[in-house]
């Protein structure tokens, strides 16, 4: 299968213990294209898309990283995919359902924890945990570039794609996010929450993996306050970020994945 890894990345420390260490890109099996020094996710993004050909996109984090395999199990599920919606438009390692379910198996440093249920099938989601967004080049879907910072694209650009009549799915790619502790939600997520509060009025609520998008936006106050008052157990959750992420790959049974 002919695919490309993006990545946009301010911290080649964190790239080159994490994502570039992921066998399918140390080994060149897959082509990483970089984005550096972008004001937001949507204009990098979107100018890799510019820059790229495959037509299979895998836009991912800095601090993810691919089992070995990885590619193999992404043939699989694509497979399974073409052969369910031909015209899908989005897939991720983990999603929120459309019955709010959590969709997909991902390791999480920050809360320790194997996060998603695993699906049996392609299964619909109405937004994406922004570490892993794969895109069918051919459904047209693009970016919000005017969707500040880094929060919250997952669930725009999965809003537009049905909001275009396209879908977006979530599936078992087992995938390793060895992701730092955040504490309580910065002014930068809040400037991101009324974006899509005012874009998608709507067709709200929205629920994201982490908070829901209501109208009134009472749901963001909800969530700072309990943010602050639950702090230190979430902080307890973690494991840090100090682990080698082949570690975190062989306790979870990720150590090499294959097509069954």
């Amino acid at each position: 299968m002919n695919f490309e890894v993006v990545c946009a990345s301010h911290n080649d420390t964190i790239l080159n213990a994490n994502l570039a260490r992921s066998p399918m890109l140390r080994d060149g099996l897959v082509k990483l294209h970089l984005e550096r020094g972008a004001p937001s996710a949507g204009v990098a993004y979107n100018a890799a898309l510019d820059a790229t050909s495959a037509p299979i996109i895998v836009f991912a984090h800095h601090d993810v990283y691919f089992p070995k395999g990885w590619e193999t199990q992404l043939a699989a599920r694509i497979a399974e995919l073409d052969a369910h919606d031909p015209n899908w438009a989005l897939f991720g390692s983990f999603g929120v359902g459309l019955d709010h379910s959590h969709i997909g198996p991902v390791w999480s440093s920050s809360i320790g924890l194997i996060v998603g249920r695993v699906p049996v099938a392609p299964t619909e989601v109405q937004s994406f945990d922004e570490m892993v967004i794969i895109l069918r080049r051919a459904s047209g879907i693009r970016f919000d570039a005017d969707l500040p910072g880094w929060h919250m694209y997952g669930t725009d650009i999965v809003t537009q794609a049905r909001a275009k009549g396209l879908h977006a799915y979530a599936g078992a790619l087992p995938t390793i996010h060895n992701d730092r502790y955040h504490d309580a939600l910065k002014e930068d997520f809040v400037e991101c929450y009324q974006y899509m509060r005012r874009k998608w009025r709507d067709r709200l609520p929205l629920r994201t993996p982490i908070i829901k998008i209501s109208r009134s936006g009472l749901h963001l106050l909800r969530n700072r306050w309990r943010d602050r008052s639950s702090e230190e157990f979430r902080a307890n959750m973690s494991v840090g970020i100090h682990h080698p992420p082949e570690r975190l790959a062989e306790l979870c049974g990720w150590s090499e994945l294959t097509h069954n």
